[in-house]
């Protein structure tokens, strides 16, 4: 708590949930809304509230939309028989930044977790089993974090989906784009080897 009113103390708080703001980082960026309300704290209030009104889950793949359908599932283009598996929205929003895969997504809404007690009922893997006949899908890019629960959870996801007739894929792993060996660590260098090509 701080010297401010009640109100202001309740904004701290609440900005200081988000990912990435602690107590301090919240109080200065509640000062400078403060000091901004004209331009700023009155348009990002109505902004969240109609975006606290509006945004939905994709009743397809997960995405936030403001429809029960996101644009990518509803754009007849995006069908190109491949889908694309992510953790969570973010990481489908990085895909799309990149702008290299013109096909659509499925988010699954976090990986198995043994120790969070998150199995495959709380994913969205049996919509993603659904999909495969529904939408004459060809391919399934397995695009989930190298961490322990994510591998988990695509070499369970390959395995759901062995029968189907999917071609199932992962991305690659390695070395980055303008990435210097001294600075990446075992596992990546490991995994860049294993995947290495003809040059």
């Amino acid at each position: 708590m701080s010297d401010a009113p009640p109100e202001i103390d309740v904004l701290i708080e609440m900005l200081a949930r988000l990912p990435g703001l602690g107590p301090r980082s919240a109080r200065r960026a509640v000062l400078h809304l403060i000091k901004k309300r004209a331009v700023l704290m009155a348009p990002l209030a109505e902004a969240m509230a109609a975006v606290a009104r509006s945004a939905r889950e994709c009743v397809n793949c997960g995405n936030i939309s403001t429809a029960s359908l996101c644009p990518i599932c509803s754009a007849e283009k995006r069908a190109t028989g491949e889908i694309c598996v992510v953790e969570d929205v973010a990481d489908l929003w990085a895909m799309e930044r990149a702008g290299s895969f013109r096909g659509r997504y499925h988010v699954l809404g976090g990986t198995l977790s043994a120790l969070d007690a998150v199995g495959p009922e709380e994913l969205r893997i049996p919509r993603l089993v659904d999909r495969i006949p529904a939408e004459h899908v060809t391919e399934v890019i397995l695009a989930l974090n190298a961490t322990v629960d994510g591998q988990t959870t695509a070499h369970y996801i390959a395995e759901a989906l062995e029968g189907t007739g999917v071609t199932v894929t992962s991305l690659a792993q390695g070395v980055p784009i303008g990435g210097e060996l001294d600075y990446l660590d075992d596992g990546t260098i490991s995994a860049a080897l294993r995947a290495r090509k003809r040059f």
